[in-house]
C-alpha cells in the first residue's frame, strides 16, 4: 500500500530555481507513483512584493540586490538553463529580461487551489513557462489569462478575479504564515507540515527524501 503525503510547494513565479524545483519534484513523484501518493499544493511567496508596475530590468535588479556583475549573471543563467534541461524545464537562454510583481498570479493560483485543485499545478507550470521560457510581463492581465487558458481553467472567471480584490486577503495570510514560520527563501517543499526540503533540488534528492518520509510515516501509522 502506498503512503499519502501532503506536500506544500512554497514558491514565487519569478524564481527560476522554483521552476527547476517544481519540475524535479514532479519527476520524483512520477518515479514514486507506486510507493507514494501526493496531495501537492502550490503556496504563495513574493520575492519582490514592492516591485513597481512594469517591473525592472533583471540585470539592474540583480546588481542592486546581490552586487553581481553581468558576467556573473550570464554564468548563473547558463547554470540555471542546464539544470532546467535536466529537470525537463526550458529556460530562455537570454533569461527573464525583466522581473515583475507576482501578486496577481498568486491570487489566480489560490483560486485554482480552491475551485480546480487538480489543475493548480498545471496553472503554476504555465505561469512559470510564460515567465522563464517566454519572457512575458508577469504583471499583465492578458499574460496571466493566457496561462489560465493553457491550464484549461475558466478565463472569464479569472478575468473577473483580476478585476476585483478576491483572494487578496487569503494570499497575504498564506504568505505571512510561511514567512512567520521561517520560510525566507524559495522554493521550500514542506511535507506533512513537518519536513522541509529547501532549494531547487535534483530529482534524485526529492525522490530519496520523499521515500524516506513516506517510510517513516508508514512506520508511525497506528495498526488496526
Amino acid at each position: 500500500m502506498s503512503a499519502t503525503l501532503k506536500i506544500d510547494f512554497v514558491s514565487d513565479i519569478s524564481c527560476p530555481w522554483c521552476a527547476i524545483g517544481l519540475s524535479s519534484l514532479l519527476q520524483a513523484l512520477a518515479r514514486l507513483q507506486d510507493e507514494v501518493q501526493a496531495r501537492l499544493q502550490c503556496q504563495p511567496f513574493e520575492l519582490n512584493p514592492r516591485m513597481a508596475p512594469g517591473g525592472q530590468d533583471i540585470g539592474e535588479h540583480l546588481t542592486e540586490k546581490y552586487g553581481s556583475t553581468p558576467e556573473q549573471q550570464a554564468q548563473i543563467r547558463e547554470t540555471i538553463r542546464l539544470r532546467g534541461a535536466e529537470a525537463g524545464f526550458e529556460f530562455s537562454p537570454d533569461g527573464r529580461g525583466r522581473i515583475y510583481n507576482t501578486f496577481q498570479a498568486h491570487r489566480l493560483l489560490h483560486w485554482a487551489a480552491v475551485e480546480y485543485p487538480e489543475r493548480q499545478v498545471a496553472l503554476k507550470l504555465a505561469l512559470l513557462q510564460a515567465c522563464h521560457r517566454d519572457r512575458q510581463a508577469m504583471d499583465q492581465p492578458e499574460v496571466l489569462l493566457a496561462a489560465v487558458s493553457e491550464a484549461g481553467l475558466d478565463v472569464d472567471h479569472a478575468r473577473a478575479i483580476l478585476q476585483s480584490d478576491e483572494f487578496a486577503d487569503e494570499v497575504r495570510e498564506q504568505e505571512s504564515f510561511y514567512t512567520s514560520h521561517g520560510i525566507h527563501s524559495v522554493p521550500a517543499v514542506i511535507v506533512n507540515n513537518r519536513h522541509l526540503i529547501s532549494g531547487g533540488q535534483p530529482v534524485e534528492v526529492y525522490e530519496r527524501a520523499l521515500r524516506e518520509i513516506a517510510a517513516a510515516a508508514e512506520s508511525e501509522a497506528p495498526t488496526a
